[in-house]
């Protein structure tokens, strides 16, 4: 039998030594010694808890090898700076009755001073840890949280509005652990609170998550803060590595990063991270935002510094568009439909369209870079649709299986020709409430003709169109099959349409959720890897650079309109009925 906690208990009517003791379990687990020393102290109660449990394990041990009844001495403990307790001590397991006061005293003072050698300077330049805050990160009597997120650009639109609810709602459906870490960082002056209240102001629980809603809500704010990064990434991320540690203390620690910042500080914050903030007790995974680079060179330049720092499977490039379910069940619909398999190629196949268009009031600010729509939309989302949508079959639907074989696809892609693509701006006034500082030759619209050469799509034209500021939003997928010839038959062409929120009755999960669950499993398929961020950049490199060169310019439309009357011609040109949205 283990030996008895109950040694360590308090005389009756005695005041508790911390207030929230954590309970060791019936369940007999070792940690090494070695373990316990080298730790960094987090504060005078996780001290002496870890000190009574390494003794408690410690006297087990010499009674299940029938050492009770006679008396130990116990070996000279080390703390991680290389002290020693000055004397050893000893005891009598039989007849103990409570943890010698000399070596408590010992080693909490010795910890002590560990923790304010190594906490970070109390100034702020590089973080602290207040004590109100590390009473608040305390796990308490739950099991030590294995995940830790940190979200940099804590307090932009894109993470208030999008990754925090995304992050809520995983948490919400059982997707997170119970005691997950959730960092927000950010150059802010504010207080965990502050950004708890502006965070809790974007939180809903969708139609099939309201019971314990609010519960589930306060829970997960708690487990929210802010770590002010200052405008010293370095000392920010090393400040951002000590409260995750706080978190962590023993266990496996794995660890994600959600970069959304501006393009011109993605480098500097993605350094820093490499360098300050990575656990060597788990996996590291980093989510970066699109654009990704705004042509062939930046592109290159971006990933090799990337590559430089972190390896590629701990890349994800995230595009929140092919989060949606209609390119999530891509592969489902293309490969467990047996239906499918015999048509899908040139010999029933005529045309594919895919069609991305966003209605009024759509704001263009991230396009003031760059080649506009081009670089935010057509290089990652309409590009990475045809490859899923096309590739072959791979030989697993491992994530790197599928990658695989949407990079010898986008290869076989010819790069296009100027002469199969329309650009488009719109001309909006005040009223529109848009942006009304685009460049001349920055495009808001853009159609093309891709022509794949293998063989089973040779001759199949893929018609793309994507633009802002039009009559409505849409996101289709189009592929029409060839005639099929007879006598006197006729054939009526009925709708097949699949509705989520018609079939069923819950709200449609965001994207961001698909694609932040996919990070946390693993799961690489849509996000993605450097050489297809090159081959695509080579496709749409030679419009780029007739953009460059005023040899090729946006043609005007109305906003709120259907688009430059160029692209109806383009459809026209490669055999193709254009069909109004």
């Amino acid at each position: 039998m283990p030996f008895s906690i109950s040694i360590f208990s308090a005389p009756p009517g005695a005041i508790p030594l911390c207030s929230n003791v954590r309970r060791i379990p019936h369940c007999s687990y070792h940690i090494a010694p070695n373990r316990l020393r080298s730790r960094r102290a987090s504060n005078f109660c996780q001290i002496f808890h870890g000190l009574r449990l390494w003794i408690s394990e410690s006297l087990s041990l010499l009674q299940h090898n029938g050492k009770s009844g006679q008396t130990q001495k116990f070996k000279t403990i080390k703390n991680h700076k290389g002290d020693e307790f000055e004397k050893p001590f000893e005891e009598t397991s039989s007849q103990a009755q409570q943890v010698p006061e000399a070596v408590l005293k010992s080693n909490l003072s010795s910890a002590s001073e560990n923790l304010q050698s190594d906490a970070p300077d109390s100034s702020g330049s590089s973080g602290s840890l207040p004590q109100s805050l590390m009473s608040n990160r305390i796990v308490g009597d739950e099991e030590v949280p294995s995940l830790c997120i940190a979200v940099i650009g804590a307090t932009g639109e894109l993470a208030t509005r999008k990754i925090f609810p995304a992050l809520f709602a995983l948490y919400y459906s059982g997707f997170l652990p119970e005691n997950v870490g959730i960092f927000g960082y950010s150059r802010k002056n504010i207080t965990d609170e502050e950004l708890r209240s502006i965070i809790s102001a974007t939180l809903t629980c969708r139609i099939d998550h309201q019971q314990n809603c609010s519960d589930k809500m306060d829970a997960f704010l708690s487990r929210t803060f802010h770590v002010n990064g200052g405008y010293d990434n370095n000392k920010g991320m090393s400040k951002l590595n000590f409260l995750m540690e706080q978190i962590e203390r023993y266990s496996e620690a794995n660890r994600i990063f959600y970069l959304s910042v501006p393009q011109d500080a993605l480098l500097d914050v993605a350094l820093s991270l490499s360098s300050k903030a990575q656990t060597k007790k788990g996996w590291n995974r980093v989510i970066i935002e699109k654009p990704f680079g705004f042509d062939m060179k930046s592109s290159h330049f971006l990933t090799k510094s990337l590559l430089s720092q972190f390896e590629e499977n701990q890349i994800y490039r995230i595009d929140h568009l092919l989060g949606k379910n209609l390119i999530e069940n891509l592969t489902v619909l293309r490969f467990a439909n047996l239906v499918f398999q015999p048509l899908w190629s040139r010999t029933f196949i005529s045309s594919v369209q895919v069609i991305l268009s966003e209605e009024l009031g759509v704001q263009t600010k991230r396009f003031l870079d760059g080649g506009g729509i081009i670089g935010d939309i057509v290089h990652s989302h309409i590009l990475q649709t045809i490859a899923l949508l096309a590739m072959e079959p791979p030989i697993s639907l491992d994530g790197e299986a599928i990658r695989n074989e949407k990079v010898k696809l986008l290869r076989s892609i010819r790069p296009l020709e100027p002469s199969d693509v329309v650009l488009g701006q719109y001309k909006s006034s005040a009223k529109d409430k848009v942006d009304l500082f685009l460049d001349d030759l920055t495009p808001t619209y853009f159609a093309g003709a891709l022509y794949i050469d293998n063989a089973r799509w040779d001759g199949v034209p893929f018609l793309i169109k994507s633009g802002l500021g039009l009559i409505k939003h849409s996101v289709e997928i189009r592929i029409q099959f060839r005639q099929v010839p007879g006598l006197g038959l006729r054939l009526d062409s009925p709708e097949l349409n699949l509705l989520y929120k018609d079939k069923y009755n819950v709200d449609v999960p965001d994207s961001y959720e698909h694609l932040l669950l996919d990070v946390i499993d693993g799961d690489s398929h849509l996000f993605m890897r450097s050489d297809e961020l090159a081959v695509a950049w080579n496709i749409l490199t030679p419009i780029l650079n007739e953009i460059k060169e005023n040899n090729i310019k946006p043609e005007l439309y109305e906003f709120g309109g259907r688009g430059p009357i160029g692209a109806y011609y383009l459809w026209a040109k490669h055999g193709v009925r254009w069909v109004e949205e």
